[in-house]
């Protein structure tokens, strides 16, 4: 690795190594060998988020989702190992926490999503402990799965937060199967499973929707809907839901408590000229260029795009900003478009899945000719193995 001067130039710098960055870059070296390539990110591991669901319900260890990030970066692309520190677009510039200043002819902003752990009283201090278990990071996912394989009985509650998170979808997967760990334990004749969501239906897309209300009833999960989760009492064993319409507060005391985060914009976008009036890379939702710099374009889960945030909806963009990046440097019109394609395989069980697949329209956009609706157990096969396959050799190598 290069030592890092104090200022440099790259031609086409990009924010941020997870997903979205890995694959734009893949596919844009693939596309083409000479453009100068540049990767900001300081992480010496890439994770497989995805699976730490599977994790947390013990199906696999933790160090199945982890891999050498230097191992993921493109050949002949320079990765810049250091943190973002602040965004400069009207000079083509950023900065870094280590001091350095690199400017840019494209700019490509892949930052992810930001996990506000400090957002719930209580959350940061008692997570890992306490019951208080969570699959939204990998020092803890581990923690999950001690939580439901020692259950005992009396109440675990499973919460949904009032943000945007990571494929919307992952807050009930757990609570499906730690319903079923508890029955194949003995234990769900004495045990309440409650589901805590601010939302006002199960799943936003209706012809899945059905058969995840039919889950609900079948597995006598108590779903409390329009609820947020705003404070945890560790000490107490005690979660404060505020009710959205109301604003009325309830306490509910838990044996095990699985909490999805809230999670937003990294404060380093929501506070930068890329940000839109919500805090995200404001970016056209077909184009993936922002409207407000011509050599900026974003992707994933810091872009502005109103869908839901998945590894599967940046599969579906990454091809689409790659064409028209090449376009807009060749100075040709983008005549790629991204049609709000996302995915979430949503696990009901161990060894059943629904793979909910749809638009921004909410239109089931499905890639198998069957119905997707219904549990299977050959798409809990291809969630566990299949998928991540898919991501390890093909979507980070640039070639799906």
């Amino acid at each position: 690795m290069p030592a890092s001067p104090a200022s440099r130039h790259v031609p086409v710098l990009i924010l941020g190594g997870g997903t979205a960055g890995i694959t734009v870059a893949a596919q844009l070296r693939r596309a083409d060998p000479r453009v100068g390539i540049g990767i900001v990110e300081p992480s010496e591991h890439h994770f497989y988020q995805p699976l730490w669901t599977l994790v947390g319900a013990g199906v696999f260890p933790r160090e199945t989702s982890r891999r050498r990030e230097a191992d993921y970066i493109p050949k002949n692309t320079t990765w810049i190992q250091d943190r973002v520190a602040g965004l400069l677009p009207h000079e083509n510039a950023i900065t870094t926490v280590n001091g350095e200043r690199i400017t840019y002819d494209w700019l490509v902003v892949a930052l992810g999503i930001q996990v506000n752990w400090t957002a719930i009283p209580g959350l940061l201090e008692g997570v890992g402990t306490r019951g208080i278990c969570s699959n939204y990071s990998y020092e803890h996912v581990a923690y999950t799965w001690e939580c439901i394989r020692t259950f005992k009985g009396g109440t675990a509650l499973f919460t949904m937060p009032n943000s945007a998170v990571k494929c919307g979808g992952a807050p009930q997967k757990i609570m499906y199967l730690a319903d079923d760990a508890f029955r194949r334990q003995g234990v769900r004749d004495r045990s309440r499973v409650v589901f805590a969501t601010p939302q006002k239906a199960i799943f936003a897309v209706e012809k899945y929707r059905k058969t995840l209300e039919q889950v609900v009833e079948r597995k006598g999960i108590e779903a409390e809907f329009r609820r947020n989760l705003v404070e945890i009492r560790p000490d107490a064993h005690e979660a404060v839901l505020e009710h959205m319409d109301t604003k009325e507060r309830s306490v509910i005391r838990y044996d095990m408590v699985h909490v999805t985060p809230p999670m937003g914009p990294p404060d380093l976008i929501r506070s930068s000229p890329l940000a839109d009036e919500h805090g995200w890379c404001a970016v056209d939702k077909h184009t993936l260029r922002s409207p407000k710099f011509a050599n900026v374009f974003g992707i994933g889960d810091s872009a502005g795009l109103p869908t839901s945030k998945t590894g599967a909806a940046i599969r579906k963009q990454a091809p689409v900003l790659v064409a028209n990046l090449r376009a807009a440097m060749a100075g040709k019109p983008l005549a790629d478009s991204y049609g709000g394609y996302t995915s979430c395989p949503v696990v009901t069980g161990y060894g059943k899945m629904v793979l909910a697949e749809f638009d921004y329209d909410g239109k089931p956009t499905e890639s198998f000719p069957i119905d997707q609706s219904q549990e299977r157990y050959s798409m809990w096969l291809f969630k566990g193995w299949f998928l991540p396959w898919l991501y390890w050799h093909m979507m980070l190598r640039g070639r799906a």
